[in-house]
């Protein structure tokens, strides 16, 4: 059983021709056969799944049922569902259980959509290709020795490999719309504040976004509008309305203003993607669409930008993992014990020492750090990745004194102009266009040891999130290699029907 969309199983269901238990059961099947490779579902709650189908397939046949009944979604393992575990893959919260739902979550529960498990991700949201993790990397369906992309990686591999009709996953500075890319789905960043966070567990706070993967433009546009709107729980959420943006996908408009940056088809990007970009470009002039060029002059300094406001936001955030009010704790035996050992061996060589050495020696006792600092450095030594490690130690450093208006300080400033030339390029298009990654999934551990050209996959997708706007990933192609790869549109603050009539126009070319 498989459906390339929500309206194909709400017809399934209305006809009779299968019911909602057999779907959830169709998903749970494929992902005992193959999460084992895959790896993008850290846990599944089958029984949960399967009883609320029952209750649900009641609604449906009543006539009282909400607008994602017979909808699948997996949840990216931070975003907190009550009594589950939400370990954002790091061992820091191994054994954490939330004690409430995320506000997406209840949003989706009242409209009857069934939440079957947890997803795989890079720890703590860091990373692009989802191999940053304690339960090991997701890998991509379409070619398992291939990367999945990150952040979201479990979310995008999870619906390409059908294991759930639809994901919610978090982006911070491209971790839904590239792994999307390099998965072949469709994936959502919403304008900043669009979408409560309100249960998002944090990376980088003025950054972070929740939003959608699935198979097509209408089921990413449907739990969007599901999923956003004003929030008591979040202040940070817009007080706007909410919308129809699935109803203004009945008959998209396809005389739209497509701007074409020149800084985003320059030196980087794969030639094929390149030409298959431009040609679905050439598509949509010939049904309507006018291609305006402009410039974003500084698109140059977004890299560097995104990794100094990120990782010092990210350095601010988990600063409260210490393993005393959250997260893992070290063995406090264990730390004593070597405090104490480390003591007494500096005092017996304190009563063998003379003058200036013996002073030395007494100052490095005074020194010491206590159990309690220990604890702290034990805990967190213990419970956090190298990717986080190194995120921390730079968001550290560019807040420290002598360095905060050289790198923070600067980098806001920046932020500020590469918002303002996105807000100067709106007032002449409806969309701007770009690839999403620079090259389709690469292998598995490439990138493990090069952390820049990591980061580096993020290129076309960070701005977004610096600016606060939103952006789609439509897939767009197949590569030679045989992998899919995507164009990324981004429009203005709150201007998601935009992004979604401009992908649709794309969707419709296949």
């Amino acid at each position: 059983m498989s459906f390339t969309n929500f309206s194909q199983i709400q017809q399934a269901i209305q006809s009779g021709d299968t019911t909602l238990s057999n779907i959830v059961q169709s998903y749970i099947d494929n992902i005992e056969q193959q999460n084992e490779e895959v790896n993008a579902v850290v846990s599944i709650d089958e029984k949960g799944a399967l009883e609320r189908a029952q209750q649900i397939q009641e609604r449906i046949d009543n006539g009282t049922a909400g607008k994602l009944a017979g909808m699948v979604i997996g949840i990216k393992d931070l975003i907190c569902e009550k009594d589950k575990q939400a370990t954002c893959a790091s061992n820091i919260l191994s054994n954490f259980e939330s004690v409430y739902d995320a506000t997406v979550v209840e949003r989706l529960r009242d409209e009857d959509a069934i939440l079957l498990g947890r997803l795989n991700m890079d720890e703590f949201a860091m990373g692009s290709s989802t191999e940053n993790s304690i339960y090991g990397p997701t890998k991509n369906p379409i070619d398992t020795s291939k990367v999945s992309g990150g952040s979201s990686g479990g979310s995008a591999a999870a619906v390409a490999a059908d294991f759930c009709t639809a994901s919610l996953g978090s982006d911070t500075g491209g971790s839904i719309r590239q792994p999307a890319s390099f998965c072949g789905v469709v994936g959502v960043k919403p304008t900043y504040g669009r979408v409560s966070r309100h249960g998002l567990v944090a990376f980088a706070s003025s950054f972070d976004c929740i939003g959608p993967l699935a198979h097509s433009v209408d089921d990413a546009a449907l739990i969007l509008e599901t999923i956003a709107g004003p929030d008591p729980n979040d202040n940070t959420s817009s007080s706007r309305t909410v919308p129809d943006y699935t109803e203004g996908l009945k008959n998209p408009d396809s005389n739209i203003k497509i701007g074409v940056p020149e800084e985003y088809f320059g030196e980087g990007l794969d030639e094929e993607i390149r030409k298959g970009i431009k040609d679905k470009l050439s598509e949509l002039e010939e049904a309507g669409a006018e291609l305006v060029p402009i410039h974003l002059p500084h698109m140059k300094y977004g890299i560097a930008t995104y990794y100094i406001l990120a990782t010092a936001e990210a350095s601010s955030n988990l600063a409260r993992y210490d393993g005393i009010r959250y997260g893992h704790r070290a063995d406090i035996k264990d730390v004593e014990q070597d405090l104490k050992a480390e003591q007494e061996a500096l005092e017996k060589q304190i009563k063998q020492a003379k003058g200036e050495e013996k002073q030395k020696l007494v100052d490095e006792l005074n020194d010491m750090d206590s159990s309690l600092i220990r604890l702290y450095k034990k805990s967190r030594t213990e419970g956090f990745g190298p990717e986080v490690k190194r995120r921390i130690m730079l968001g550290t450093y560019v807040l420290s004194a002598g360095y905060y208006d050289a790198y923070y300080a600067k980098a806001q400033k920046v932020r500020r102009l590469i918002k303002q030339d996105f807000t100067e390029a709106f007032e002449e298009v409806d969309v701007i266009v770009s690839p999403t990654a620079p090259t389709t999934a690469f292998d598995l551990g490439a990138n493990q040891d090069n952390p820049v050209q990591m980061y580096l996959n993020d290129i076309y997708t960070i701005s977004a999130n610096l600016a606060g706007i939103c952006g789609i990933n439509i897939p767009a192609g197949t590569h030679s290699d045989g992998l899919p790869y995507g164009m990324q549109f981004m429009a203005d603050t709150f201007e998601e029907g935009k992004l979604f009539n401009a992908a649709k126009l794309v969707e419709q070319l296949d």
